[in-house]
């Protein structure tokens, strides 16, 4: 059972991401008339004039899609893991419409929201952006324009932020003919929120900082950051490009709360010392959290 937990692990926060995606698409976007992008905000479009399902449009318009990437992408995890994506997001989307419970708190929910676009796609930024953070972390893609996204990086090399632009902005701006300007508007800062925080989720919030400090004291504010501060420091070599000359280079990780702390030892030990301050995302180890292959 502990050999194949990490794969359960993963099909569990697919299967939830999927549900908290297909919640913030009924309870958020949909009554706002904000389209999603990607093959959402598609089938939202067909939908409107249609009043076919959007779940099942939302099946039909990943099915070529997936193809497309099992053949561009590859790989039985990738094949497996989009799969579940996609059908439980689409089957999520349509079935919770059948849950009494659902029904009844979600009309309230979308009554108070009514005619208030800005917290409809405020809240629908977030709840979707936790989901997409989720099924990242599973090492899956929830279909749609992420496998376009991919492809593009792939085969032409954009990045994959201008991949995802580039696809869901499209589909945006076609629905803003359908849904309205200003809707379409919201729509696109929907869609730069909820990037924002599936970033988050899938890297977690523990960003730190990085300090490189050149110094001709080197042993005074290594000692004073070790004590002090209860950091580790490592000595890295360096030599000055104009004059030639050896100087250690202090590399040292703190988090945010610790930076004028930092800074104030280096000026006091040395106020000709030169210092770069960078961001990490994460610190794994000792005095930060545990290193895990997961």
């Amino acid at each position: 059972m502990k050999k194949y937990w990490p794969s359960i692990r993963d099909y569990l926060l697919i299967v939830t991401s999927s549900l908290i995606q297909a919640v913030s698409l009924r309870l958020f976007f949909i009554p706002a008339n904000l389209a999603s992008g990607g093959v959402s905000g598609i089938s939202q479009l067909v939908n409107h004039y249609t009043g076919w399902p959007i779940g099942l449009m939302v099946l039909i318009g990943n099915i070529p899609l997936f193809l497309l990437g099992w053949r561009f992408l590859g790989g039985v995890k990738f094949a497996m893991r989009t799969a579940v994506a996609i059908l439980t997001y689409s089957l999520f989307t349509d079935l919770i419409l059948k849950v009494p419970y659902f029904i009844e708190y979600s009309q309230i929910l979308i009554t108070d929201l009514s005619g208030d676009i800005f917290l409809n796609s405020l809240y629908g930024a977030i709840i979707s952006g936790i989901g997409y953070g989720m099924v990242y972390r599973a090492r899956g893609t929830s279909g749609g324009s992420d496998i376009l996204a991919r492809i593009l990086n792939n085969w032409r090399g954009i990045p994959m932020t201008q991949s995802y632009l580039i696809v869901d902005t499209a589909v945006i701006l076609s629905a803003g003919f359908v849904f309205g300007w200003k809707e379409a508007l919201y729509a696109m800062i929907t869609l730069y929120v909820s990037g924002i925080v599936s970033e988050t989720v899938l890297e977690g919030g523990g960003t730190v900082r990085t300090a490189m400090i050149v110094t001709a004291k080197p042993e005074k504010v290594s000692n004073r950051v070790i004590e002090e501060l209860e950091r580790g420091v490592t000595y890295l070599e360096g030599r000055g490009a104009y004059t030639g000359n050896s100087r250690p280079v202090l590399y040292c990780v703190v988090n945010r709360a610790e930076i004028a702390s930092l800074k104030a030892i280096v000026h006091e030990s040395d106020p000709e010392a030169f210092m770069v301050i960078g961001v990490a995302h994460e610190a794994l180890g000792e005095g930060f959290k545990p290193l895990k292959g997961r």
